[in-house]
């Protein structure tokens, strides 16, 4: 996979040594959540909305009502997607720090629309909870007028990833020091009220299973 770009806004300034600049990082990075943090400037100001996302090897798709203010085209936006996986707890405070994975991509949305905006959302809802697409009602023409949805390329892109113990091995206080380490897993499904059906095999599987 080639890779990511290198500009002003994503070159990797500080702790360098956690910067990713492969494709297939960012991928492993956007394949392991389902919600991202949206940074736009509307009417002068910054807004950053978490969101649903999707994506395939060249864009990711970020949807919502027509009405929000905050699914613009025209201006550049910031797209963050953080995971945390555990916290470094240090010989010293200062040295303190957070295990984690993240991207951040910045790109001019693309409004999308007919087969196009249909096939993101087939996207978008795949990656959120596969199967559901050919399980649930497919959105109608009422449904697909109330909604944006907006792709945003991938062409410029920032990944960081920081693993490991603490990095003050050589302080001589003594006392203890590690990682505590965090981990997100999907819960057993709980029905709709008025639900007879069962649990779909696609829903029940992801049981026990992580982020």
């Amino acid at each position: 996979m080639s890779d990511l770009s290198a500009t002003e806004r994503t070159r990797h300034r500080r702790l360098r040594e956690q910067g990713r600049d492969d494709r297939a990082s960012l991928f492993e990075v956007l394949r392991g959540g389902f919600v991202c943090h949206l940074g736009v400037v509307v009417d002068g100001d910054p807004m950053v909305v978490p969101t649903v996302y999707g994506f395939d090897s060249g864009q990711i798709y970020v949807h919502g009502s027509v009405a929000s203010r905050s699914l613009t085209q025209g201006s550049t936006v910031c797209v963050t997607v953080t995971h945390v996986d555990g916290l470094v707890l240090a010989r010293s405070v200062f040295e303190h720090g957070v295990n984690y994975r993240s991207a951040m991509i910045y790109g001019i949305p693309r409004l999308l629309e007919g087969p196009e905006k249909l096939e993101a959302l087939r996207c978008l809802t795949e990656h959120t909870a596969p199967g559901q697409w050919d399980y649930a009602r497919r959105p109608n023409r009422k449904e697909l007028a109330a909604t944006t949805i907006l792709a945003i390329s991938l062409q410029e892109a920032s990944v960081k990833v920081r693993q490991g113990p603490p990095g003050d091995a050589d302080d001589p206080h003594d006392v203890w020091a590690g990682v505590l380490p965090l981990a997100q897993a999907w819960q057993s499904p709980v029905p709709d009220a008025l639900v007879t059906h069962p649990v779909p095999e696609h829903i029940r599987q992801r049981t026990g299973t992580s982020l």
